[in-house]
């Protein structure tokens, strides 16, 4: 099984064309939140249809600045990772969206308390398969992947003190746009793949044998333009 899993879209979706042969070479692709800017379901779907032009199989959960809305409509398409568990044969996927509060008051914001019961939902879900993958928005706490240019940790402590009780196989997260990278709890490999404006993405090949990840890097010399871009065409 090959996996394709990027975020932080931020409707920022001109970078997909130069990733259009991982894209369609993929079995999965995960998007793990922050499709939009403060919108809606209306918006996601725009960001969502860009991908399925590429690719048709999708899971994606809502991200902190996406708005509630949307998590309705990813569960309305049969998508949704947030609290809910994914079986593909020995694989197990599942998803914790939105993030911890912020100084932004971003429209989809947790309790640690409310993020460490959505990690056990679904979880619950895909618990005895041979492989498991999470999808956390938000980082797990004082880790490469969740520190802001400051130096500063602003990761969840519930997805940390999860992982390492649970060592999932791999923990894909976002939300730090500053802290794109790798590092390691246990045994769970964590990546952090940066905003899909740069490229990045991580890449997840999963055999009998084996699961591996990384990070593929993407161009973080590039400069956007800070207005959102859907062509008229997706």
């Amino acid at each position: 099984m090959q996996i394709i899993a990027f975020g932080d879209i931020h409707e920022y979706v001109h970078p997909l064309p130069a990733l259009a042969v991982p894209l369609r070479q993929a079995d999965l692709v995960i998007v793990t939140g922050d499709m939009t800017r403060w919108r809606g379901a209306e918006t996601a779907q725009k960001v969502l249809q860009a991908i399925w032009h590429y690719n048709p199989y999708v899971l994606a959960q809502v991200g902190n600045t996406d708005t509630w809305e949307v998590h309705g409509y990813l569960e309305h398409c049969g998508i949704n990772l947030h609290g809910q568990g994914h079986r593909f044969g020995e694989v197990g996927i599942f998803g914790v969206g939105g993030s911890t509060y912020t100084p932004f008051a971003s429209p989809t914001e947790f309790s640690e308390e409310e993020i460490a019961a959505t990690l056990l939902a679904g979880y619950a879900m895909v618990h005895d398969l041979r492989y498991t993958i999470l999808v956390a928005h938000c980082p797990p706490y004082h880790t490469a992947v969740d520190r802001l240019s400051s130096g500063v940790h602003v990761g969840s402590h519930s997805v940390r003190r999860f992982i390492e009780t649970y060592q999932p196989d791999l923990c894909i997260s976002g939300h730090i746009h500053e802290a794109p990278g790798e590092d390691i709890l246990g045994r769970t490999l964590l990546i952090n793949p940066g905003m899909l404006a740069h490229g990045g993405y991580v890449s997840v090949t999963c055999t009998p044998e084996a699961l591996t990840a990384q990070r593929v890097p993407g161009h973080q010399n590039r400069h956007y333009s800070t207005s959102p871009f859907i062509p008229s065409s997706f």
